[in-house]
């Protein structure tokens, strides 16, 4: 099924494709993850489609995660994440569909290097 999402102001929209069992997000407890409250909905690229919009890209520590927001309101909608390079994370409180229906998984991302090899 697809979905669509957007930033708060709607310069940056995107869709995804997603089964209709596909509900389970992490909340990552890592240090830009709390302070953006990020739902990690991790698809891959050919279920992921930018419909509007060009995003800003922030980069920190190990520069292989892409963090990318709007430029005009500064929603993080999406983004390229370090334990997917190849994939989309996006953030599932920016989907146009409620929360309710997601299981939220705690993801350890304090201590990452450690937590990643039970996500994978």
């Amino acid at each position: 099924m697809r979905h669509t999402g957007s930033c708060h102001c709607g310069a940056l929209a995107l869709a995804v494709e997603l089964a209709d069992d596909e509900r389970d997000v992490l909340d990552c407890n890592c240090s830009v993850c709390t302070k953006k409250g990020f739902l990690h909905l991790i698809v891959d690229e050919a279920r992921f489609e930018l419909l509007r919009g060009a995003p800003i890209v922030y980069t920190f520590g190990t520069h292989t995660a892409k963090h990318m927001f709007c430029g005009v309101c500064g929603i993080h909608a999406f983004y390229r994440p370090r334990s997917h390079p190849n994939a989309w994370d996006v953030n599932a409180r920016c989907l146009d569909m409620p929360l309710a229906g997601w299981r939220i998984k705690a993801f350890d991302g304090a201590n990452w290097e450690r937590a990643i090899e039970h996500l994978r």
